[in-house]
């Protein structure tokens, strides 16, 4: 039986919620995005921890 060390993972998970809900919400704030809003939802979503990274720096337009 493998036991799961939850001290090490829970940080993780948390700070992947973190980025997932933010990135949601500044995704929802934004006129236009580098690509469709349904896209970048989807790789937000799917992407785990990566995919949030991937929104702030390539998904933004940088002219507001």
């Amino acid at each position: 039986m493998i036991t799961i060390n939850w001290g090490l993972i829970a940080p993780i998970l948390v700070i992947q919620f973190i980025l997932i809900v933010i990135a949601f919400i500044d995704l929802k704030r934004q006129i236009q995005t580098n690509g469709p809003k349904w896209m970048w939802a989807l790789i937000i979503l799917f992407g785990n921890l990566i995919g949030p990274i991937l929104y702030f720096v390539i998904g933004r337009r940088k002219d507001r």
